[in-house]
């Protein structure tokens, strides 16, 4: 697929490299109630805000943005309490069912692409998992989110500050240089501090001060 099409192929791999990563972990309470990445989320509740955003539709959108009074926390925390299922079995099941969705809430698509990076690192990490994500969709992630402020803030947050990847082809910005892995731009682009530590250069500690360490 060429880097101008759609990047819905790149995000049902990475729902379904996801899927399959969790299959090898164990059922217990106390894995699946690892905190992830993403706030105060389990890695389980993560994947309950995955299946949820897949499940989504503009109307729905719309409909339960109403019901949250238009509070985006408050409308992603009801998601995760209403696709979070009682097992971890149960939400893995559902989300095998919706893997292959092309429905999503108003906005680019890139940001479903994000979504299937970001928040499925948001669990691997947590859980000692580990994947070389494909370049086309690091790439394509990081174009995306540089230039956006939209929830996350990302396009702030790497102002003043040149971004240079050691393992693709990727820089972005002027100012004092932070480089280090793709992934670890991407995820540290969408404010996850843990990943501050695979990265360098002279202007790391003006950038880590913008992330808040968890």
């Amino acid at each position: 697929m060429g880097a101008a099409g759609s990047p819905w192929s790149l995000i049902h791999a990475e729902r379904e490299a996801l899927l399959s990563d969790l299959e090898g972990v164990g059922r217990t309470p106390g894995v699946w109630g690892t905190r992830s990445l993403c706030g105060e989320w389990s890695v389980h509740q993560v994947l309950g805000h995955m299946l949820s955003t897949a499940m989504m539709t503009p109307p729905r959108f719309l409909r339960e943005m109403a019901k949250a009074g238009f509070r985006f926390p408050k409308f992603s925390a009801a998601g995760v309490a209403e696709w979070t299922k009682a097992t971890p079995e149960e939400t893995i099941a559902a989300f095998r069912a919706a893997q292959g969705r092309t429905t999503a809430p108003p906005g680019p698509t890139e940001a479903m692409l994000g979504e299937a990076v970001v928040h499925s690192e948001d669990i691997r990490r947590p859980l000692g998992l580990r994947r070389v994500y494909p370049e086309e969709a690091l790439v394509r992630v990081a174009d995306f989110f540089k230039g956006s402020n939209l929830l996350i803030g990302s396009k702030n947050r790497i102002a003043g500050v040149r971004l240079r990847a050691e393992d693709v082809g990727w820089t972005h910005g002027e100012g004092p240089e932070v480089r280090g892995p793709m992934l670890s731009l991407v995820m540290t682009m969408t404010g996850r501090s843990a990943h501050l530590d695979d990265l360098a250069g002279d202007g790391l500690a003006a950038y880590s001060s913008r992330l808040s360490r968890a």
